[in-house]
């Protein structure tokens, strides 16, 4: 049976070819009624487009190109989904690549996507920096980034209050008597991981506590690093009474390592984790973290590339705040109530 093309339309409809392509792509230039009768008989002949074709006529694909870090990664999933919800709301598909946490790949993964001219590009937990930018910039398509880890000014984006929300997690351990806080971060010296820092930093000092260098070591995001950092810490002298973590998965492992140690969670140390991933409700116990509103990211990301395709100027820097979700792995400081009913001799 012959595919029903545009022309068939146009003569069933009575308008021209011209008339169709701009209602078929939802063209502003064309009466919303007309537009919506046009669609309607499309459907009912059984069009179905050839999205080559139209590419060729148009120069647009309606396609976006995602670039991930990892697909292991439950975050980046979440954050996908709010992409391809905004986009598929605006008829748009979007394309997925997996760059593996490098760089170099990261670079080609986006070429490549220019090549299959696709309209505009997210990339999540960017790892691109003043080196590639140049170079990004001569692509010459329009590219939105969340969750940078090197942000500069060349390109749009999305990201978490990290300094904020990590303030606000350590001030919850303070306001439970903890003093001996550690912070156990990320090994590959990303920009994230800086701010959690400050954070932390500004946290302790803000509240006439010290920031103890033994109290700080890092691991590489992932539940096996999260367990031997934790394991170093609970080896010092002076062990910490509660953690504060770059993210879930490194919280996961400090877990593991605290129940290896013979000791409890919240008991004897508190654990805070970063991003509030699906795991953390279902940990044991189920982890205090700060959410990161994912989906909202990825939707706040795909707007704003939307806007670019269509020439708007919109927020080109937009930051959303974190928020602190408390549930059983932190508790009062032990050693605090200890000191305040015992009587003073």
């Amino acid at each position: 049976m012959k595919p029903v093309s545009i022309k068939d339309i146009a003569k069933a409809a009575g308008v021209s070819h011209p008339t169709v392509s701009r209602a078929l792509c939802f063209s502003p230039l064309v009466k919303a009624e007309t537009a919506q009768r046009i669609r309607d008989m499309a459907t009912a002949m059984g069009y179905r487009p050839n999205a080559v074709a139209r590419g060729l006529v148009t120069r647009r694909t309606r396609t976006i190109g995602a670039v991930v870090t990892t697909l292991t990664d439950p975050f980046h999933g979440e954050v996908l989904s709010g992409v391809e919800e905004l986009a598929s709301d605006h008829h748009y598909s979007v394309f997925v690549a997996n760059c593996n946490a490098d760089a170099d790949r990261e670079i080609r993964v986006v070429k490549l996507f220019q090549e299959r001219r696709v309209d505009g590009i997210v990339v999540m937990c960017s790892r691109v920096g003043a080196l590639y930018a140049p170079l990004l910039r001569e692509l010459k398509i329009p590219i939105v980034l969340i969750n940078s880890n090197y942000p500069n000014d060349v390109f749009d984006s999305v990201a978490i209050d990290n300094l904020g929300a990590s303030l606000q997690a350590v001030q919850h351990l303070i306001s439970l008597g903890h003093s001996q806080i550690a912070y156990l971060g990320d090994q590959f010296g990303l920009d994230s991981d800086r701010e959690r820092f400050a954070g932390y930093r500004q946290a302790l000092l803000g509240a006439g506590l010290p920031v103890v260098t033994s109290l700080t070591v890092c691991g590489d995001g992932t539940p096996e690093g999260g367990q031997a950092a934790a394991a170093r810490l609970l080896a010092l002298p002076e062990p910490p009474t509660a953690i504060f973590c770059y993210n879930d998965q490194s919280a996961i492992g400090a877990l593991s390592a605290i129940r290896v140690h013979g000791l409890r969670v919240p008991e004897d140390v508190s654990i805070v984790g970063f991003d509030d991933l699906r795991i953390a409700s279902f940990a044991n116990p189920p982890l205090t973290t700060v959410r990161q509103p994912r989906q909202l990211m990825g939707r706040t990301a795909a707007g704003i590339l939307l806007d670019l395709l269509s020439g708007s100027v919109g927020q080109t820097h937009v930051q959303i705040p974190g928020e602190l979700i408390i549930r059983r792995s932190t508790a009062t400081c032990s050693t605090a109530v200890s000191d305040i009913q015992e009587p003073a001799i």
